[in-house]
């Protein structure tokens, strides 16, 4: 089964760069365990100029030595905002966010996390296969 979604969510929201939001997104994929979702924001990644180390190591993110201060920062609040539980973010990851994102920035953060939280949820309820394997 194929789908075509328009999420109406922009490659970067405001505020973002658009190669963090991208690895965000694929992050988010890979917590959620959506495929088809993983290999869509990888692929993006790729056109985009995303080196393939940096595209693999962002299911492990924190053992690669690959990502910015900041590009860790962001992959760490999408792992705290994906798993959100009844505590919430921990208190280290919301000072480590903050220490590089303020505002409006944070906010888009979380949108862009959030939003492909979403699309990956939906995408992997509704069992859809990745499309061009």
């Amino acid at each position: 089964m194929e789908m075509e979604m328009e999420t109406g969510i922009p490659d970067a929201p405001s505020g973002l760069e658009s190669g963090l939001a991208r690895l965000v997104r694929l992050r988010t994929s890979h917590l959620i365990g959506c495929t088809s979702c993983t290999a869509t924001h990888a692929e993006e990644a790729r056109a985009a100029g995303e080196s393939e180390q940096r595209i693999r190591a962002v299911a492990r993110w924190r053992e690669a030595p690959l990502f910015t201060p900041r590009e860790r920062a962001a992959l760490g609040w999408a792992d705290a905002v994906t798993g959100l539980g009844r505590a919430g973010v921990p208190d280290d990851v919301y000072e480590e966010a903050r220490a590089h994102f303020r505002g409006e920035e944070l906010v888009s953060l979380t949108a862009a996390v959030v939003g492909s939280n979403v699309w990956s949820r939906l995408v992997a309820l509704a069992r859809l296969e990745p499309t061009g394997w």
